[in-house]
């Protein structure tokens, strides 16, 4: 978690430009293709994590917490949780 709001700002804006590392970027990449159409992941991408020094354990828990987050995001949006 960051106080820095120029890097909350880069990280919203986009995050390919954003001054992190390139784990992270790489890691955000996985998250956002598991968002978008999970099916079209493959072996190369968690190759593409591991290279960058994540382990299967890591991926399972990337994995796992951006499929949480989406899951209750989507209940909330079918549910109205949240609209004014």
């Amino acid at each position: 978690m960051t106080l820095d709001e120029e890097l909350v700002k880069a990280l919203k804006e986009d995050y390919q430009t954003a001054p992190i590392s390139e784990q992270d970027k790489l890691m955000l990449d996985y998250v956002s293709q598991l968002t978008r159409d999970a099916t079209r992941l493959s072996a190369q991408d968690h190759d593409r994590l591991r290279a960058v020094g994540f382990d299967d354990r890591s991926i399972l828990q990337i994995t796992l917490i951006a499929s949480w987050f989406n899951y209750i995001n989507r209940v909330a949006d079918a549910l109205g949780v949240g609209r004014d």
